[in-house]
């Protein structure tokens, strides 16, 4: 009877035990990185009044017989589940999703261990937790922002207020494209010489600057005409054909031009003064009557296919021609062949061009040269205007008499503009002092290639690697970038004082597209310098921390380097760790050794900044094992009271 008693009150003891822990867990509801604890019964101690018995040939074996004596708390579990992750927008609160623990330490080498992140900045810039005072452990990073190798865990010290050293600029990065299609070369008459060239039009369709020093040899075609020799006093423009000048035979008269090609009939009479007869021949389309002075003020008439040109093809035929006609009579065509006139010649017209652009070493310099082409005027057949210089594009015309021939010292002088390129940056030299470099992209002569200039704003001086070249392949890769003068790099005397500053360019990979490129864009560029490694003198202003658990400042020169890593640590069993109060952890016996590392590489856990882990109590578990532990602890109370009542019962037997 009274093992009933004993057992109904280790049953009221221990759900009293399991009460207090769910008590504890609802009451850290709201603690941030809180993990909650669970309650496991067993039997307690067991009476065996008799043991079982073997099976005999005569009967079977019997169950041993044995009473319990209660129960008792087996253990209380610390259950490592994932808490929610809570916004809170505070750099320095920090919370972990997935495995590990922050590692909190003190100057005595005890260690701490939780997953309660809200953790701030000391008076000596250290990060602590506030609420205990301990030390947020990690690793710090060198001057370059490497963590060392051989780096210790220790306590994490930014340097707030701390100056970061300027550093002179090394390298250059050049990225994206120069158009290859691109032109501004704006083509200008720079000296005419005896070209008879008066003006200069358009845009060169190769885009390279330079200076076209142009020859002009041979001569114009010619036409083919007739002259009168009247003789005498010549002729003029009132005289009649009859009575002036003794014209017999007025025939009607036939033109056949360019070999009969098309021919023209006119009338004359008697009457038909020499300015009629010459108004009749100008309205013949291809024909031209005109009087001019042979000498001494005697006018003759002179007769022309308006059009330049071989003869061959440019000429014309009179008939009929008789004796006193027009043609025997002024011009002394005897009868009776007919008047033919083909003495006109073909152009011996050349252009030489001589181009020498204004950039470029080697191949690039020039000069090239190169003959250009012609074009005739559909009317006078006349060379009138020069075209393909500079590729095309560019129109290059005389007046009405055409060109004329420009020897050596004569020649006419056309100049192209460059088509430019440039792009600026600010480096800096060892005192941190700030400098513009500006790279000016000139296209050249070569095809898929660019010359390139270097340039200061300020009193600098550029000592070498100043000017360069930078070629593309047939499908836009860089093919090669370059310096003239022999050298390597480009070197600058800042002129104030400081190191000089020595810069490599990186156009990118060669044969690839990682860096400058050559494509055909409709004439945009987008070639830049997109970036450069130095920067000035500068202070740390604030801090970002990223999933890994480093810590980078971002300094008030556009610098953001780390400064530090804050280190996790997880072990074998999480369950074995002894609670060391103030969500705190210590090792156990059980738990195993911290393994120490990083978030994301060796501990599978992921750090948040501007966020903390909150309670991973579940109230509504917590809720239902309130109310089974209340109903365990009233069944044990009430085997107590029954277990009374029968012993009352047995007291009153005496009775």
């Amino acid at each position: 009877m009274m093992a009933s008693l004993f057992a109904g009150v280790s049953g009221l003891k221990n759900h009293q035990v399991k009460l207090n822990v769910i008590g504890n867990n609802i009451a850290n509801i709201n603690t941030i990185g809180f993990k909650g604890s669970r309650v496991n019964f067993q039997e307690a101690l067991v009476q065996t009044q008799r043991g079982a018995s073997r099976p005999s040939n005569s009967q079977g074996g019997t169950n041993p017989i044995q009473m319990g004596l209660g129960m008792q708390v087996a253990s209380i579990d610390n259950l490592f589940q994932q808490g929610g992750v809570e916004t809170t927008g505070q750099i320095t609160d920090l919370a972990i999703q997935g495995e590990g623990f922050f590692i909190l330490g003190d100057n005595y080498d005890n260690k701490f261990y939780t997953r309660a992140g809200a953790f701030g900045f000391d008076a000596n810039a250290n990060l602590v937790d506030p609420g205990t005072g301990l030390f947020v452990q990690g690793k710090m990073a060198d001057v370059t922002g490497d963590i060392p190798a051989l780096a210790t865990t220790g306590r994490i010290t930014l340097p707030f207020g701390q100056q970061d050293p300027a550093q002179s600029t090394t390298e250059v990065h050049l990225a994206n494209n120069l158009d290859a299609s691109a032109t501004d070369s704006e083509a200008l008459l720079s000296d005419s010489g005896t070209s008879g060239i008066i003006s200069v039009e358009g845009i060169a369709a190769d885009g390279v600057g330079g200076t076209h020093k142009i020859q002009i040899t041979g001569a114009q075609p010619t036409k083919s005409n007739i002259e009168s020799s009247f003789g005498g006093a010549g002729l003029n423009v009132l005289d009649r054909l009859g009575a002036d000048l003794g014209v017999t035979d007025f025939t009607d008269i036939t033109f056949s031009i360019d070999n009969g090609d098309r021919t023209e009939t006119i009338q004359v009479d008697a009457d038909t003064t020499v300015q009629e007869f010459m108004n009749k021949i100008n309205s013949i389309l291809g024909m031209e009557a005109e009087l001019f002075d042979s000498g001494g003020g005697v006018m003759e008439m002179r007769l022309s296919r308006t059009k330049a040109g071989d003869g061959s093809d440019l000429n014309f035929e009179v008939n009929p021609t008789v004796a006193g006609d027009i043609w025997d009579t002024i011009f002394g065509v005897a009868a009776p062949a007919p008047m033919q006139v083909n003495n006109g010649v073909a152009s011996t017209l050349q252009v030489f061009d001589e181009f020498t652009p204004n950039h470029g070493q080697g191949v690039a310099a020039g000069p090239v040269s190169t003959y250009l082409d012609l074009k005739y005027d559909e009317q006078s057949g006349l060379a009138t205007e020069i075209i393909g210089l500079g590729g095309g594009g560019v129109t290059v015309k005389s007046g009405i008499d055409g060109l004329t021939p420009a020897g050596a010292g004569d020649e006419l002088i056309i100049t192209t503009e460059d088509t430019t390129h440039t792009s600026s940056i600010d480096i800096y030299d060892s005192l941190g002092e700030r400098h513009t470099l500006s790279i000016e992209f000139n296209k050249s002569i070569v095809d898929q290639r660019w010359e390139w200039t270097v340039q200061t704003l300020g009193d600098e001086i550029i000592t070498a690697g100043q000017n360069g070249y930078v070629e593309f392949g047939p499908q836009g890769e860089l093919l090669g970038f370059g310096y003239y003068g022999g050298v390597e790099q480009l070197a600058i005397d800042p002129n104030n004082g400081s190191d000089n500053i020595f810069i490599n360019f990186d156009p990118g990979t060669i044969f690839s597209y990682d860096g400058l490129t050559g494509f055909s864009g409709g004439g945009q560029h987008t070639a830049s310098i997109v970036y450069q490694d130095g920067y000035g003198l500068g202070m740390l202003e604030k801090i970002a921390i990223d999933q890994e658990g480093n810590i980078s400042g971002i300094f008030s020169n556009g610098i953001t380097r780390r400064l530090a890593q804050i280190s996790l640590a997880e072990f074998f069993n999480d369950a074995g760790l002894t609670k060391a109060g103030k969500s705190m952890y210590q090792v156990s016996a059980n738990s195993g050794n911290a393994v120490e590392g990083t978030a994301g590489t060796t501990v599978a856990g992921t750090v948040f900044s501007g966020a903390l882990e909150s309670s991973a109590v579940d109230i509504a578990q917590e809720f239902t094992s309130m109310i089974v532990t209340q109903r365990g602890f009233q069944a044990n109370a009430r085997v107590i009271t029954t277990s009374d009542q029968m012993l009352d019962e047995l007291v009153n037997i005496k009775r």
